[in-house]
């Protein structure tokens, strides 16, 4: 597999490199182009490409393709880049028209032969797959179709209000705990920067503690990422209107003492996951604008507060009403923000394009 992803990695490049070079002498290349001269009149040169599958190069163009596409077509997409060992490398292939049979813990790949996998695959047919390195291990990733399932009965409206202490909370009372999976990592993490430190780079025990490391950065990634999905998805299945803010995170990482503690909240990818499961169960998904003041106004009659400093984590009014800060900002964006709302696209509810 390593094998294979080297390859990937060595026609993507290649083909990067003709097409600047093309461009640069006035042609128009496009990847067909491209890869039609690479068969005729490059792979020919070099005989071990014929050891491995040939289905591998000609994905690396339709992923060299597919990367000038985005260059073209979205604004603020940079020039592809030349791809590095060790960094992402992946590569993918498929059963030249035939359906890959997955459904247990072992599975037969083209070219490569039969490998078990940590945990039972489902139950289905693909068409390619693609296998990803990471640290040590290897991550196989595939598409398939399967029935929309259907909705069952919800509650009407939640209000939840992101946090530091905690994760999330919501209008009903239930709390999220930050599991803060970095910081408690970051004694291990320090201590196996150090000794890659000490090692001779480009050695073979600084590889071995390179993946040593990134292993260890991807298990905190992976217990973020489980925690987000277990709560997004909780969310889209028991409610029927969720009401997050669309919180400015670029600004608030501005503050140097809080930017550690917010940018391990993945409060981004938590909003990324609501938008696409509210749509797959059936759920709506209503964002507030940055600047309504959920924590400062009251819960109970709706005044709002002047000054609220971050340290204090009760709220209290001068209607008598003392609660939890974040609860009372829960409540706020459940009952009182009809009239704030945005779209997920960032247009104002208000201006008739919702």
């Amino acid at each position: 597999m390593a094998r294979h992803a080297g390859y990937s990695r060595w026609v993507f490049n290649w083909g990067l490199k003709a097409w600047s070079i093309t461009y640069q002498a006035g042609l128009k290349p496009t990847a067909n182009k491209l890869k039609k001269f690479y068969t005729n009149y490059v792979k020919p040169d070099y005989p071990w490409q014929s050891q491995l599958s040939s289905r591998v190069y000609q994905y690396a163009f339709v992923d060299l393709d597919k990367a000038f596409q985005r260059f073209f077509k979205i604004k603020g997409t940079g020039y592809p880049k030349f791809k590095k060992k060790g960094i992402n490398d992946s590569f993918t292939l498929d059963n030249c028209g035939k359906w890959i049979e997955l459904g247990s813990a072992r599975i037969k790949l083209p070219f490569i032969g039969t490998v078990s996998t940590y945990e039972a695959l489902p139950h289905c047919q693909v068409k390619k797959v693609t296998l990803t390195r990471v640290g040590k291990d290897w991550v196989i990733s595939f598409a398939y179709e399967q029935e929309r399932p259907i909705p069952e009965k919800k509650m009407a409206r939640v209000g939840v209000d992101l946090g530091i202490i905690s994760l999330a909370t919501l209008s009903n009372g239930e709390v999220f705990p930050n599991l803060k999976p970095y910081r408690k990592a970051s004694l291990k993490l320090s201590r196996l920067q150090r000794n890659l430190s000490r090692k001779v780079q480009g050695s073979k025990n600084s590889q071995k503690q390179r993946i040593k490391l990134a292993s260890q950065h991807e298990k905190v990634a992976n217990l973020r990422r489980d925690y987000l999905h277990k709560i997004t998805s909780y969310l889209a299945k028991k409610f029927s209107n969720i009401v997050i803010e669309d919180l400015n995170v670029k600004g608030m990482l501005a503050n140097r003492k809080l930017a550690k503690a917010i940018s391990e909240l993945g409060l981004y990818e938590f909003r990324r996951q609501l938008e696409y499961k509210c749509k797959l169960y059936g759920s709506k998904l209503t964002i507030v604008d940055r600047w309504f003041p959920s924590s400062k106004t009251c819960s109970s009659c709706g005044s709002i507060k002047t000054d609220l400093s971050l340290s204090e984590r009760i709220y209290r009014c001068e209607c008598g009403l003392e609660i939890d800060r974040d609860l009372n900002a829960a409540k706020v964006l459940a009952n009182q923000a009809v009239g704030y709302t945005v779209l997920a696209c960032g247009q104002s509810a208000a201006d008739g394009s919702g």
